[in-house]
């Protein structure tokens, strides 16, 4: 006797839960979302309180066919999509599609696919829960609100096909004032001064740093200084006037959280956000041990609470006491507080059995499933050891009127670093490392004279703020409270998709487009783009979940100043697109004054005797032509290639040029799919100036596509690239395998 229907929404979930459950349940997959605001128009019903109006998703028909005639057969229905907002949304669509008539329709929820998870899940469901999908709508009907009203005045303004985003356009933003703020930065000279000793009965060798002069703070600005205070304490007795010594602690940081994971796995593995939450998703789904069957590796991977249950902390202290011995596990367990305005629904990300060890699932796992299940393991188990102990000692030398100091520590328990440090978010200089670097320093005792073996002065300059990477700008996002766990990566994927930044050396830089936009929209939206404002707009998300706000009342505040800002930037934006900027450059063909104007690749020199004379050529300066190095380089003489426009878009060129006149495609990042191609996919002009991507061996390979590819696979089928939709409003990505129809939202 057939128990009841699950629906979840993967196939990969369906198989794990046909392997738990046999044949007591029919499982079905939705394949994500079944219902959406439609394509190429609003949606929105502003004069009827923001009601949407929600259409099947292309390619779905056939799935809620299949879902309302499995529900016939049953009298249990088990609502079972992710355990978040979206799941919650696609639960709520599916009962409304579902005929729930003599139905017992409930929500559960699997925040691990393990059998005793499922089992304990499907003994008590719970129901749907209204707040949490109204939390959802709202952030939906925000989104395109934004989407599809801003973006077409930038079509009108500046360029057909640009998109606007309630939150990706603050993020550039942050992108682009760091930027500016690196642009501004006026590095400062200054010097310092290292004194190299050694005590009368030690053979070893120490480094000491000049840090007071006459009782205050040394501030040496120039070379001349330097030397100066050098021939100073060159001959003067150097006596050890104080020595403190201290045991200090580092204790372990709490299991990860989805921002926390994203961050480290692209310190410690390059994973970009995006990566990282597709192969979680993976880990968390299930899988195939073999005999032991289809099993989850890891709890549910977007949550913001380091929360882990006591069961999985009993576990993990009796593996810690086992592998490492009972010193490594402290007293009391270690409890972590989560952030101001984290959700607690969901545990930390942990792996859901201490049994399944990564050396263990190395043979089951690709590379990367392994690194990050090895990631994600060893920060659980080290969130449970004990602190790692120090013994720091600071040595002060008198010299004079001058005080050099000099410090060290040796470990005296490893503790939880036994197992797992943590990598740092920005590259330090190598001055900075230096300075905090373990050492041991020889024996010495107050009142001891040392011997001055040299004096090293130099030169340092102050460095400004470093380029965001993936890791330190989703870090910022969740500081200024922009976004949440499970919108980090899209918002990353989103702005890496457009025009308005690249990315150099892992790190994000703004374009000449995003400037431009970032900047009108600034003065035309300032609601939008501030960042307190869209912060605030996200706790009231969090307060719609929780029941403490209406999701119309909070449409409500954000549309009435919108709507506004709306009217008149129809009528006072820049229109780049038509100006003309006068300039003193003088045409080459006519000697009538050139004007700069915007085009399809950015600013251009024009002729003011347009259209008598059609002269263009780059501009060369303000900016408008800037020199973008690349890592590739020069086939034929080995110098770094920059990238140029040129009338069918942009390309590779030598940097030696003119001596060297090389040039060669930039590709999308994307492997041709032919099979036995090696090529790449690169963007392409037809000569009528279409924009097409085509593989680099052409014309042994003839593959070709109009719609940009991007180089993430599906998450539905594993298709090994996406490619890119214009809509109004954004853009989407889909799935270029027809079988297929994967299509996430703009």
């Amino acid at each position: 006797m057939v128990k009841g229907m699950i629906v979840v929404e993967s196939p990969t979930k369906v198989r794990t839960l046909q392997k738990f459950l046999g044949d007591d349940y029919i499982i079905k997959a939705s394949v994500g979302h079944v219902k959406d605001l439609p394509e190429g128009q609003l949606g929105v019903d502003l004069d009827r309180d923001f009601h949407p109006d929600y259409v099947t998703i292309s390619g779905k028909t056939k799935v809620l066919r299949e879902l309302k005639k499995a529900s016939k057969e049953v009298k249990n229905i088990y609502l079972g999509p992710d355990p978040d907002r979206e799941g919650e949304a696609i639960a709520w669509h599916i009962a409304e599609e579902i005929d729930g008539k003599n139905k017992n329709i409930y929500r559960v929820l699997f925040n691990e696919i393990t059998k005793k998870a499922v089992l304990d899940a499907l003994k008590k469901p719970g129901k749907l829960q209204q707040s949490k999908y109204e939390a959802q709508q709202a952030r939906r009907i925000l989104d395109r609100l934004v989407g599809y009203q801003v973006s077409p005045i930038l079509w009108e303004k500046v360029r057909r096909g640009l998109s606007a985003g309630r939150v990706q356009s603050v993020a550039v933003r942050i992108i682009c004032e760091r930027e500016r703020e690196i642009e501004r930065f006026i590095s400062q000279e200054y010097w310092s001064l290292t004194a190299t000793l050694r005590g009368k009965d030690s053979p070893v060798s120490f480094d000491a740093k000049l840090v007071k002069w006459k009782g205050k703070k040394v501030d040496m600005a120039n070379e001349s200084e330097a030397v100066s205070m050098k021939k100073r304490l060159e001959s003067v007795p150097y006596t050890v006037s104080k020595i403190l010594q201290q045991e200090k602690k580092r204790h372990p940081l709490p299991p990860f959280i989805t921002s926390r994971l994203q961050q480290e796995a692209s310190r410690k593995l390059s994973f970009s956000a995006y990566k990282t939450m597709r192969i979680a998703q993976k880990l968390y789904e299930g899988v195939d041990l073999g005999e032991a069957g289809t099993v989850g590796l890891i709890t549910y991977m977007r949550t913001d609470s380091p929360r882990v249950s006591s069961e999985a902390v009993h576990q993990v202290r009796g593996w810690i006491k086992n592998r490492f011995g009972e010193s490594f596990v402290p007293p009391k367990p270690n409890l972590y507080k989560s952030r101001k305005g984290a959700q607690e629904a969901h545990e930390a990300i942990r792996p859901t059995s201490l049994d399944l060890e990564p050396d263990r699932m190395k043979p089951v796992l690709d590379k990367d499933q392994w690194a990050l299940y090895k990631l994600i393991w060893d920060r659980f188990v080290a969130s449970q050891m004990a602190s790692a102990v120090f013994l720091q000692t600071t040595i002060e030398i008198k010299a004079g009127e001058g005080i050099f100091t000099a410090s060290g520590s040796v470990p005296v328990f490893p503790g939880f670093m036994a197992l797992y440090v943590e990598s740092e978010d920005n590259h330090r200089s190598a001055d900075n490392r230096a300075e905090t670097e373990e050492k041991k320093l020889p024996l010495l005792t107050e009142g001891e004279v040392v011997e001055l073996l040299g004096l090293m002065p130099k030169q340092h300059f102050t460095q400004p703020p470093p380029r965001f990477s993936e890791a330190s700008l989703i870090k910022e996002l969740e500081e200024k409270g922009i976004g949440r766990p499970s919108t980090y990566a899209a918002i990353l994927n989103t702005i890496k998709g457009k025009e308005y930044v690249g990315m150099e050396k892992g790190k994000f830089f703004p374009t000449e487009l995003g400037y431009l936009v970032n900047d009108l929209l600034v003065v035309n939206f300032p609601d939008i783009l501030n960042i307190e404002f869209t912060a605030l707009m996200e706790e009231n998300l969090d307060k719609i979940e929780e029941g403490e706000k209406g999701w119309v009342e909070t449409l409500k505040e954000f549309y009435a100043p919108f709507r506004k800002d709306l009217e008149m930037a129809k009528v006072s934006m820049r229109d780049v697109k038509r100006e003309q900027i006068p300039t003193d450059a003088v045409c080459e063909q006519c000697g009538s004054k050139m004007v700069k104007r915007w085009g399809k690749r950015g600013y251009f020199l024009a002729c003011s005797n347009y259209p008598e004379c059609r002269y263009t050529r780059e501009v060369e300066e303000n900016g408008g032509n800037q020199k973008v190095e690349t890592d590739e380089r020069c086939e034929k003489c080995g110098s770094p290639m920059i990238i140029k426009n040129g009338k069918f878009g942009k390309f590779l060129a030598c940097s030696d040029y003119p001596a060297c006149k090389s040039t060669q495609s930039i590709h999308t990042g994307v492997r041709c799919p032919q099979e036995g191609c090696e090529g790449m996919i690169s963007e392409r002009r037809t000569r009528k100036g279409r924009t097409f991507y085509g593989c680099t061996h052409y014309p042994t390979c003839t593959f070709a596509l109009w719609d940009k590819p991007v180089p993430e696979k599906c998450p539905q089928c594993d298709y090994p690239f996406l490619v890119e939709k214009q809509g109004k409003g954004g853009i989407s990505k889909r799935c270029p395998s027809k079988e297929c129809g994967y299509r996430s939202s703009e």
